[in-house]
């Protein structure tokens, strides 16, 4: 991907699933967290960093956080960025 480009955001039908179950405040913090990602996405803020050291289902996936327990997943190609799950740690990681 070219400096200068903007990736294409996407977002799975589980994502979205997760996303309108969430409370509202969650959905507030998730809007404001995607504006500083799509600005930054190595922002301090969002604690961006990879899951791959986590186990073979969270290869080549990404965690930024939403609050200090919620975290949106996501995963990068070329041109586009998927976010898969939305939710609490440890809805996310057990």
């Amino acid at each position: 991907m070219k400096r200068n480009q903007t990736p294409t955001i996407d977002f799975t039908n589980h994502f979205n699933t997760q996303r309108k179950k969430a409370p509202l405040e969650i959905k507030i913090a998730f809007r404001d967290a995607l504006e500083v990602f799509i600005e930054d996405p190595d922002n301090k803020f969002l604690r961006n960093h990879s899951l791959d050291k986590i186990g073979k289902r969270f290869f080549g996936v990404r965690s930024i956080n939403i609050t200090d327990d919620w975290r949106a997943l996501y995963r990068k190609g070329p041109e586009r960025i998927i976010f898969v799950e939305l939710g609490t740690h440890e809805e996310l990681y057990s």
